[in-house]
């Protein structure tokens, strides 16, 4: 596996033809880092790759938000909505402590794999947190209320086990080969286009009433139904 680059951002290929991308929190968000992100994005897309894989570490240092413009900020929201949007099973692989763009990659993953302990940090600026959509993800996402508004308002890391208990991290583990080989089975079993549809009733599922709820849940349902006949 291949070291990060100065960007922070290093495409590898731990197994034939397996996307995946390492993430340095350390790193400050650069256009670089935006790019390779979506040149990953374009390629699961292009290719109807099943899984895809994001190894995350490090935390801010100083002068990590030197550069940042609000521009830049909104280019990498919506490649990571992207992200969190693809046709395909993501994975993120958590090493150590994971802040900046480590931790909104993260957020943005359907499964979560600490190796080992690791810490969520969110970034501070000027002594306090970066107000960014890593913020919103966690308070959609997690369930230790109490935990997030630590985080927020006073910076606290989301350690191991608080980031498990708030079904941040899905598990920890030693043998992260394992791990993946077990999510890529599991991604080998449902269509990319049939996941991206059960994610968006996921998303939708907060805000959307019921009236509005059931059409799109039908509509699913209805696609579903055709595909087995087709199949039958």
């Amino acid at each position: 596996m291949t070291a990060p680059t100065a960007n922070g951002f290093a495409e590898t290929s731990p197994e034939p033809d397996l996307p995946t991308l390492r993430v340095d929190g350390a790193a400050p968000l650069t256009t670089e880092t935006v790019a390779a992100l979506r040149a990953l994005c374009d390629r699961v897309e292009d290719r109807g790759d099943r899984l895809v894989v994001l190894h995350l570490s490090g935390a801010h240092g100083p002068g990590w938000a030197d550069d940042l413009t609000v521009a830049l900020v909104s280019r990498w929201e919506r490649e990571l909505r992207r992200l969190e949007c693809l046709p395909a099973t993501s994975v993120a692989v958590a090493h150590g402590d994971c802040g900046g763009a480590a931790l909104d990659a993260l957020l943005a993953t359907d499964h979560r794999i600490a190796a080992g302990p690791a810490r969520l940090v969110l970034p501070l600026v000027t002594g306090v947190t970066w107000p960014g959509m890593a913020v919103y993800r966690l308070a959609q996402q997690c369930a230790d209320r109490a935990a997030v508004r630590r985080a927020v308002l006073h910076g606290t890391p989301l350690d191991t086990a608080t980031a498990l208990a708030g079904h941040l991290l899905d598990e920890v583990t030693d043998d992260v080969p394992a791990a993946l080989a077990t999510a890529a089975a599991r991604a080998a079993g449902l269509p990319g286009a049939e996941l991206a549809v059960r994610r968006r009733l996921l998303f939708e599922a907060a805000t959307a009433g019921f009236d509005e709820a059931l059409g799109v849940h039908l509509a699913a349902c209805d696609r579903m139904l055709r595909r087995r006949e087709e199949a039958s």
